[in-house]
């Protein structure tokens, strides 16, 4: 069997288990096993696989089809920001959108040193994003997992940014004794009632803890923009990550707690989906 008899065979079996990105799944996962980028085999369609390689790609394409656990987690990997990261169930899978976030923080500070605060770090995705585009800045993260912080400080060692991050295990509300540049947040946004609408592949296997934004979705949310209001140095950003259809509501919490808008970003189909505030002194 070719390479392109493997991508059809899985993503056939993908397709009848009704996983919608099947083509392209049989495809990352058939790159994952041969060690290669998907356009060597796109390209070469007569690459042979070893009897490991189909053995290993028999069993990632069953497990995908039959329990829909992700790729990321099946892989122990996730691509962000041009960086590998290890990420498994213990922390949210880092996605595009997010990439957005870092883009905007990084033209804004370039050539800046802000002190930053990353809360809720998980992966440890956007803080060491940043700090490789910032080279002078130093940063504290925060979660109130032990589990994750363990993925994140793993992280910040392959991708050199260990010796410019401390990780304390703590959640936002018993945080004290810094002021920062910077606040950085991709909160868990998503309204309680709303987690049982969620794919499979989300629902049954990222950390409730990172999705479950209470009852509105902006529990969270309220509680870093309050906390921001006395961590913040004069002049210094809050930059939050927000979900589909909370920019109003969002709005409404930072004027009620002096803050002033500076921009927003929009991600790929146009959802308003970080906002980028400061405290107004006057």
């Amino acid at each position: 069997m070719t390479s392109n008899d493997f991508i059809k065979k899985g993503s056939n079996f993908l397709k009848m288990n009704n996983i919608k990105s099947h083509i392209i799944d049989a495809e990352l996962i058939l790159s994952n096993v041969s060690g290669l980028l998907r356009e060597k085999f796109v390209i070469n369609s007569e690459l042979k696989l070893d009897s490991n390689q189909i053995n290993a790609f028999n069993k990632l394409i069953l497990k995908r089809g039959m329990s829909k656990e992700p790729l990321a987690y099946l892989f122990k990997k996730k691509e962000f920001w041009s960086n590998d990261l290890n990420v498994n169930k213990n922390v949210l899978i880092p996605r595009p959108e997010t990439e957005i976030l870092v883009d905007a923080l990084a033209r804004y500070y370039k050539n800046q040193k802000p002190f930053i605060l990353d809360i809720g770090t998980g992966s440890g995705c956007i803080i060491i994003s940043l700090l490789q585009e910032l080279k002078q800045s130093k940063a504290i993260a925060i979660d109130i997992s032990n589990k994750a912080l363990k993925i994140a400080l793993e992280n910040s060692k392959i991708n050199n940014t260990f010796d410019r991050i401390k990780f304390i295990n703590s959640s936002i509300d018993n945080f004290i004794g810094f002021k920062f540049d910077l606040v950085v947040c991709n909160p868990p946004y998503i309204a309680r009632h709303q987690l049982k609408n969620l794919d499979d592949s989300i629902k049954y296997f990222e950390p409730k803890i990172a999705l479950d934004g209470g009852n509105d979705g902006l529990d969270v949310i309220r509680k870093v923009i309050y906390k921001s209001k006395k961590i913040l140095k004069i002049n210094g950003m809050l930059a939050l990550e927000i979900g589909n259809g909370q920019y109003s509501k969002v709005s409404q919490i930072l004027k009620l707690n002096k803050f002033k808008e500076k921009f927003f970003v929009k991600d790929y189909k146009d959802n308003i989906r970080c906002i980028f505030s400061k405290l107004d002194h006057y």
